[in-house]
């Protein structure tokens, strides 16, 4: 939804033609020079004596408009571009489509061109006088003129009492919303009718940003309801005048004075009457989120005290707008039933049973936005308009549509959150409590229970439901009447958790997975029988995957304590009966951070010192000291002081035995609540007392490793295929000097050996330096994400560490060519090659979109270093060694006109997706 403040239309109706080339801006014919006058725009001698714009010159200059509109206009051209505009649409060198395309970028940035009330307000005014001087034949520009005049006012903060272009334009635009005659220049009577049209849309325009603008004209808007003209922008323009007139009203605690009968209306050159607009200082929402949302930021209409004959006369319009509303698109009629709905809602004397007839109308519609409307409607008036059957009909509609197997996902949720937030008449819980609807039994839902072919957001909803219907259903269940909606909860739960699981999976699965859980545990805190084989089950995932630690732990800080406890307690389990030599180590100490508390110490402390002996790099060591300071917090004492004194001793990284000593003193010298806040985090930086403190807390700081912002850009640079593992060139860049430079890296999901760390002694930046090797050792052919972290030396002498964006490994990255066999053996070499790949490997073939000289690109480009045979530009025999022992053969036969064959063969099935996805971005890319 649009904010009031900006125009709602940005474009005319009718499709906008490509910019032509404008002309000479030529001379201006005064019809109306009283009025040209009041406008403060000036053509400027300069505009008078340049020649007209080429065709060329309007493309490019509008082109690099559109490109930064912001950054061209502080440019030279950009104070021009405006003042150009205004006089190409008066020139009769120009056709109508160019001036259409011209009137659509005033349309499409109007606060780029007319920056300021002073210039929206000469703007206007141009374009109304360009209005006016249009030949009495049909023209495309009416209408546009018509928008670009309303959209510079509203836009550019100029309507208002002073304004003479708005004293000029709202009686012209109520005058077309009438049919006035208007004379001969407003065209023939053919195209008044669209007029009338676009007279409405830019007043309803002009309501919105000005609430109570039209107040004075509610009388004459009704009138033209019951003439012919067009339906629909006229019950739009009334229902919203009439909505922000009553809200006025209400907030003055004033009536409304006869405004709903017809009056004489303003013309032009007579006062506009601007009283109710000045007292609707606060911009009304045409619309709101919700029937609570707009009734906290206005006045209720309760106190509105109609005499009998004004409540009579509101009836009357609000029945005759609602009697024609089904003439309208369906947008149009959930935004009108919408404004008066809410202009009905408690205001004396005015029943909901009007909108009775309309509710059997509706009640049996597929349109979504009418079925919004529909429950809006329920959600503000409730059993007042709705009886049980209605409710009833309502909730079996919502439930068999969303059943309905070609629905869209975005119409199937829309389905579930109404079933979700279904607004009832007669509510059992408290305000704001997740329940069913009393009338939505589980039988009803059978066919909305959740499975895992669902997609994962539907998969959530439906969950979402189903955890409300084991809610409903707690008592049977306790009495074992009916267990069915547990039992199948705890499936789908293992079947989500079964998928997580899987080595190699997607990362979407196990998000999934947590989601779901999160979902379940928040609906049914209160049910141990759901909670408790929920947290076995998390348990025997993250044995499975210990890799997911990070979710567990954003797990562990969103639950409460109805599954947060039982499922601690689990996973500490699970860390502590692992060696400490296992391969997920990190992952161990990272989730037994989050765990560790006073219980099971001697457990936790035996898996510690046991890890302790294989924590050699930096990353494991601060991994394992985090576990000794969540300890120290919590309060453990004598076996992790010992601990303690073992790590200041052994660890291989003085900043860690830094770390190990500093824990043991403030074990050994402080009580545990001065430990507690000692640890815990600061909430404020305290006041330096003395130069000595500050000396101090300096000299802390420099022995402390901080994490700081790299100053580091970190890229991969052109391939090298050679040598016996896959190498990747690092390019390095720095924003500042760095010094004693360490580069760390990880694979996720131990897909590679580990990776060592690379050490430059010295990097400045604007110096030119030479690339990093970085050896891959793959454990199978896949691609894969390096998470990189750096340790380095300011030229302050701090030591900081930063991550680095990851940097991905691609599937062409591993490539590594076969030993080049001797001259004149090469085709019995990739034959014998190509006949080891069977029985036991596979085979398939592909289809490139090549022709012949862009396959000879191809494989100059990207496949050379690993020909074997080439009979250039027709075929070509390709192999490509994989680490850590597979092979990839490509036979790239002879181009036909729409592409080229590809044969393959490999040792290894579970590359055939990855060399397809490879072989098609190259097609795609040459």
């Amino acid at each position: 939804m649009s904010s009031p403040h900006a125009p709602r239309f940005q474009r005319p109706a009718q499709p906008l033609p490509k910019l032509l080339p404008c002309g000479d801006p030529g001379g201006l014919p005064q019809r109306h020079p009283r009025r040209l006058s009041v406008s403060s725009w000036d053509p400027g001698p300069a505009c008078l004596t340049m020649g007209p714009l080429s065709r060329e010159n309007w493309a490019q200059r509008v082109a690099t408009f559109r490109a930064s509109p912001s950054a061209f206009m502080v440019g030279p051209e950009g104070e021009d571009l405006g003042r150009d505009l205004l006089s190409d649409l008066r020139s009769e060198k120009q056709s109508e489509q160019t001036k259409v395309s011209l009137l659509s970028l005033s349309l499409e940035y109007p606060a780029q061109l007319w920056p300021d009330a002073p210039a929206a307000e000469a703007a206007a005014t141009s374009l109304l006088d360009t209005l006016v001087l249009l030949p009495p034949r049909p023209s495309a520009l009416r209408r546009p003129l018509l928008l670009a005049a309303t959209t510079a006012l509203a836009a550019g903060g100029a309507l208002g009492p002073t304004s003479g272009a708005s004293r000029r334009l709202l009686p012209l635009l109520l005058g077309l919303a009438a049919g006035r005659d208007l004379g001969r220049g407003f065209g023939p009577a053919s195209e008044q009718r669209p007029l009338q049209a676009t007279a409405c849309e830019c007043l309803r325009e002009l309501e919105s940003c000005k609430p109570g603008l039209l107040g004075g004209c509610l009388g004459l808007l009704r009138g033209l309801m019951g003439q012919e003209g067009p339906i629909q922008p006229l019950s739009l323009l009334l229902s919203l005048a009439l909505r922000n007139t009553l809200v006025i009203k209400a907030k003055a605690r004033a009536g409304l004075q006869g405004l709903l009968v017809a009056g004489n209306s303003p013309t032009e050159g007579s006062p506009w009457n601007w009283t109710l607009a000045e007292e609707g200082d606060a911009h009304l929402q045409p619309q709101a989120p919700s029937w609570s949302a707009a009734e906290e930021g206005e006045c209720g209409l309760a106190v509105l005290e109609p005499s009998p004959e004004e409540a009579r006369e509101l009836r009357a319009a609000v029945a005759q707008l609602l009697d024609t509303s089904y003439l309208l698109t369906p947008a149009a009629q959930a935004q009108l039933l919408w404004l008066l709905g809410w202009a009905v809602r408690g205001l004396r004397g005015q029943p909901p049973v009007l909108f009775k007839p309309q509710l059997v109308r509706l009640l049996g519609t597929a349109q979504l936005t009418l079925l919004h409307a529909v429950l809006a409607l329920k959600a503000a008036f409730g059993e007042a308009l709705f009886t049980a059957q209605d409710e009833a009909l309502l909730l079996r509609r919502l439930t068999l549509a969303a059943q309905h197997p070609a629905l869209p996902l975005p119409a199937h949720l829309f389905y579930l959150h109404c079933l979700l937030s279904f607004p009832e008449n007669w509510p059992l819980g408290p305000t704001g409590e997740e329940a069913v609807p009393l009338l939505l039994g589980s039988q009803l839902c059978r066919g909305l229970l959740p499975s895992l072919l669902h997609d994962p957001m539907a998969l959530l909803a439906r969950l979402h439901l189903l955890c409300l219907l084991c809610v409903e259903d707690e008592e049977k269940e306790e009495k074992g009447q009916d267990q069915s909606l547990r039992c199948y909860l705890e499936e789908l739960l293992a079947g989500l958790r079964q998928r997580a699981a899987l080595n190699g999976g997607p990362r979407a699965l196990a998000i999934l997975c947590f989601q779901a859980s999160y979902l379940v545990v928040r609906c049914l805190a209160g049910q141990p029988m759901v909670l408790t084989p929920l947290t076995h089950g998390l348990a025997q995932l993250y044995r499975a995957q210990p890799a997911l630690a990070p979710h567990f732990v954003d797990l562990l800080d969103r639950v409460g304590p109805e599954l947060g406890e039982p499922l601690r307690v689990a996973l500490r389990q699970e860390v502590v009966s692992r060696p400490g030599k296992d391969e997920a180590l990190r992952w161990h100490l990272q989730m037994l951070a989050k765990v560790a508390n006073e219980d099971a110490q001697s457990a936790t402390l035996s898996f510690l010192q046991a890890a302790a002996a294989h924590c050699l790099d930096w990353g494991l060591q601060q991994a394992l000291l985090q576990v000794c300071r969540a300890l120290l917090r919590a309060g453990v004492g004598g076996g992790l002081a010992d601990l303690l004194q073992v790590l200041a001793r052994q660890l291989e990284d003085p900043d860690g035995r830094d770390h190990a000593r500093l824990y043991y003193i403030l074990l050994a010298h402080l009580s545990g609540p001065k430990l507690g806040m000692a640890l815990g985090p600061s909430l404020a930086a305290p006041a330096l007392a003395s130069s000595l403190v500050a000396e101090n807390q300096g000299f802390a700081a420099a022995l402390m490793v901080q994490e700081a912002p790299a100053p580091i850009r970190l890229s991969i640079g052109p391939r090298r295929a050679e040598g016996p593992v896959p190498v990747l060139q690092l390019q390095v860049e720095v924003l500042e000097p760095v010094y004693s430079l360490e580069l760390r890296f990880h694979v996720e999901r131990q897909l590679y050996a580990p990776v060592g760390a690379v050490h430059v002694p010295c990097l400045c930046p604007g110096r030119p330096t030479s690339p990093l090797l970085l050896p891959l050792q793959p454990r199978r052919p896949a691609p894969a994400r390096l998470d990189v972290r750096a340790l380095y030396t300011t030229p302050t002498g701090l030591t900081c560490h930063a991550h680095l964006p990851p940097l991905p490994v691609n599937f062409a990255d591993l490539f590594l060519p076969f030993p080049q066999p001797p001259e004149g053996a090469k085709v019995g070499f990739f034959e014998e090659l190509w006949d080891s790949c069977l029985p036991e490997g596979t085979e398939s073939q592909l289809w490139c979109p090549l022709g012949p000289h862009r396959l000879e690109a191809l494989v100059s480009c990207h496949l050379e270093p690993f020909v074997v045979v080439a009979q250039a530009p027709t075929s070509y025999c390709i192999a490509i060694r994989l680490p850590p022992d597979s092979r990839l053969l490509l036979r790239l036969e002879a181009a036909h006109a729409d592409g080229v064959p590809v044969a393959l063969r490999t040792d290894d099935w579970a590359v055939l997706p990855l060399v397809g996805a490879y072989l098609r971005g190259l097609s795609a890319a040459v």
